[in-house]
């Protein structure tokens, strides 16, 4: 599975990208925060973050007895970047040329 495949796996769950909602608004957080903030099983919640660890969706770090779980947005541009922002362009240059036309007029 590429790189990219995992990404995608990743983000193909609901609880995944709750989770990942979640950081985005408070980075740094204990699986016992991400778990009170979801209401779900801890285990539920590690399997879960064990999957958007291996997309590198997030990063880890032990502060003491604890993890803290952070955010990594690169891959999601990375998405942008290949799927989205290359469709974008034409629409926009279309946009663009009729707001042209119609103001000439």
């Amino acid at each position: 599975m590429t790189e990219i495949d995992k990404v995608f796996k990743a983000l193909a769950d609901p609880s995944r990208r709750k989770l990942l909602d979640s950081l985005h608004a408070k980075n740094g957080q204990t699986l016992g925060e991400l778990c009170n903030e979801l209401n779900m099983a801890r285990q539920s919640v590690t399997q879960h973050l064990g999957l958007l660890e291996e997309a590198n969706l997030i990063s880890v770090e032990r502060q003491g007895r604890e993890k803290l779980h952070y955010f990594n947005p690169i891959p999601i541009h990375e998405i942008y970047e290949r799927w989205i922002r290359k469709f974008e362009r034409p629409h926009l240059e279309a946009m663009h040329d009729l707001k042209t036309k119609l103001e000439r007029k």
